[in-house]
């Protein structure tokens, strides 16, 4: 796709179009801004690890970074991947090596204004890569500096956090995710209800990013009211992830099954939002042994994190959501 292109996309997604471009534009954060500032206009910029949920603005922050240290070269000089997409030692060795040894092909005086590479999901990469990343780290020190970004700091091993100036990102509150929204509204000239503003943020758990894209396909459909925002999130797919657990509950695995690879296949969510989701999905539904489900979750949780196939794991899951009900009285 030529820049063009994609410059044109950008202006025509929400979520890209009102990016903060600056730190101080960020919403909420203000301590994690504060802080941040203060190391880009240290004179040796660490290396940093973002931790915290999604859509509260980690990556937003790593490109307001590279564009304060870089000025108008930030995007030659700024290299982005994305560690669930390519998580293996190869990616890390190859791509990542790749970059962060090409400065030494400038000058000595060029060293002053480090290349910067953001990795982001972090957290999915297998840990012999982040064995080979903290290598990576080391060697290119002088020369590069890493904006590592992660949903769980846990995930992260403990020889690349030692190396990192760490900051734990939190969830937005509502107010905040709620102003933001309206801005936008105004900005685009879109009619909008405030109840259904508030439903947009209660169902999508605070992740602006995805407040943004189920209020940008309500406006679609003509104004931003709850029967818009139904559709905009049953469209999302997230709505499903209930549909899911229903069937599971009621002993019809292969018909579950089938629903689960539709979201992960078709409408692309991870295996970690799955289970985000239903869980929030299993509160709201009362189940009557919510402790069972729980320890359910948290072991197919951890097995996931530990490597184990997710497709398989995924679908024992659902054996397991079976039985618990069918032990329903």
């Amino acid at each position: 796709m030529s820049s063009g292109k994609k410059s044109e996309l950008s202006h025509l997604m929400w979520t890209e179009k009102y990016r903060p471009m600056k730190l101080e534009e960020i919403v909420n954060q203000k301590e994690i801004v504060k802080g941040i500032s203060n190391l880009v206009k240290s004179p040796d910029i660490p290396h940093m690890l973002f931790s915290g949920p999604a859509g509260v603005g980690k990556t937003t922050a790593a490109l307001c970074i590279a564009r304060e240290i870089l000025g108008e070269e930030w995007k030659k000089n700024t290299l982005e991947l994305n560690a669930s997409d390519e998580r293996g030692i190869k990616m890390v060795r190859e791509r990542v090596k790749e970059f962060a040894a090409s400065v030494k092909l400038a000058t000595d005086k060029d060293f002053d204004k480090p290349k910067i590479i953001i990795l982001d999901e972090a957290d999915e990469m297998t840990s012999e890569a982040q064995t080979a990343l903290r290598r990576i780290i080391e060697d290119s020190s002088r020369t590069t500096r890493f904006i590592i970004i992660c949903n769980y700091l846990s995930q992260i091993i403990e020889p690349i956090q030692s190396r990192c100036v760490v900051f734990r990102f939190t969830r937005l509150p509502k107010d905040n995710v709620v102003e933001q929204l309206k801005y936008i509204c105004e900005k685009e000239k879109v009619k909008y209800e405030d109840k259904a503003i508030v439903q947009i943020y209660e169902s999508t758990g605070g992740d602006l990013r995805h407040c943004i894209n189920v209020m940008q396909a309500a406006s679609g459909m003509g104004s931003i009211n709850a029967a818009n925002v139904s559709t905009a999130i049953g469209l999302s797919g997230r709505s499903k992830v209930g549909d899911v657990l229903k069937l599971a509950l009621a002993g019809k695995f292969h018909e579950a099954r089938a629903k689960l690879l539709e979201l992960t296949q078709v409408y692309g969510m991870s295996e970690s939002d799955f289970l985000k989701y239903a869980s929030q999905e299993a509160y709201d539904m009362k189940l009557d042994r919510p402790e069972e489900f729980s320890e359910l979750m948290a072991e197919y949780d951890y097995r996931l994190s530990a490597g184990a196939h997710p497709e398989i794991q995924l679908a024992a899951l659902l054996a397991q959501i079976g039985r618990l009900g069918s032990k329903k009285s």
